[in-house]
């Protein structure tokens, strides 16, 4: 009876005590909210600006940059998507960008699940290459690739770009998912292998689905390198007809001289980097649960 007594008397004179901010965290939060200020307004002006100027003839850009426009110009974009081609470069790119990112994406993670889940005869060898893949500098492939695709007879067509970046993907990829899959507990594997469950489906219906915030979080590094890549297509798809977006809108900006519509190309660059704002918002959520979920592991 005492010790119950004692227990409740202890409990009631508990009080919680939240740990006060020092000095120099103050400092510390405060310098990082103004260098995160700096760097959002470093982001936002300039798409701002651009935006801006898509609705704006090209005598009102270098008139006042800064200014609304007289007259919303909407036909920027019906001139960029039609008499540019912006419309067949899209076209091209999310074709591209789209099997390439769903090929990789799940050829990555069947070899991440397989390098972190089982042992066997060369996985570390397998591994340490996928590691390598990732210091080696594109440009120093260009050359080989060149030659390679033309002796396959995929150079300047879409599957051979789709093939070149999905092999530059893969090492990021499974690099990514390793330790996704590697810190799943190994008793819901035995457990959907005891149910009956064989290797394919205990990983594509069981194992998968656990590592979807990775899946999101490495599917946007992924969409983000392939959808703005420039050097890889330059060199080995020169086809005019199979231009993807970076090659386009380089096009649009030279092939006329001085005398660049920059109403349309500003319009051009919007129609780029909209399907990036949308697939970030999209995934923002698993985003933030892949960052959250790999700091409590």
């Amino acid at each position: 009876m005492s010790l119950d007594i004692s227990k409740k008397s202890a409990a009631e004179g508990h009080v919680e005590r939240k740990g006060e901010d020092t000095k120099s965290d103050k400092v510390v939060a405060g310098v990082s909210h103004v260098m995160l200020t700096l760097w959002a307004l470093m982001v936002l002006i300039p798409l701002g600006w651009t935006l801006l100027s898509s609705f704006k003839t090209t005598t009102e850009i270098f008139a006042s940059p800064f200014s609304l426009p007289a007259v919303w110009k909407f036909d920027n974009y019906i001139s960029a998507w039609n008499t540019a081609g912006i419309g067949t470069y899209f076209f091209n790119t999310v074709i591209v960008v789209g099997f390439a990112l769903v090929i990789v994406m799940v050829l990555g993670a069947m070899c991440a699940y397989v390098l972190a889940r089982y042992v066997f005869p060369g996985s570390r060898a397998i591994y340490y290459l996928m590691l390598a893949g990732l210091t080696f500098p594109i440009f120093l492939a260009i050359v080989p690739l060149f030659f390679i695709l033309k002796n396959i007879g995929l150079l300047n067509t879409l599957p051979g770009l789709i093939l070149v970046y999905v092999s530059f993907a893969l090492p990021f990829t499974v690099f990514f998912l390793f330790s996704f899959f590697k810190a799943l507990p190994k008793e819901i594997a035995e457990a959907a292998q005891i149910d009956g469950a064989g290797e394919w489906r205990t990983f594509f219906q069981v194992m998968l689905p656990m590592a979807k915030p990775g899946m999101a979080s490495v599917a946007i590094f992924n969409f983000l390198g392939l959808w703005n890549q420039y050097l890889i297509p330059v060199a080995i798809n020169t086809n005019p007809k199979n231009y993807v977006l970076s090659q386009g809108i380089a096009a649009f900006a030279g092939q006329q001289g001085y005398a660049v519509d920059f109403g349309s190309l500003f319009a051009a660059a919007i129609i780029v980097v909209l399907p990036v704002l949308v697939m970030y918002i999209l995934f923002q959520r698993q985003l933030q649960g892949s960052v959250s979920a790999g700091t409590m592991k």
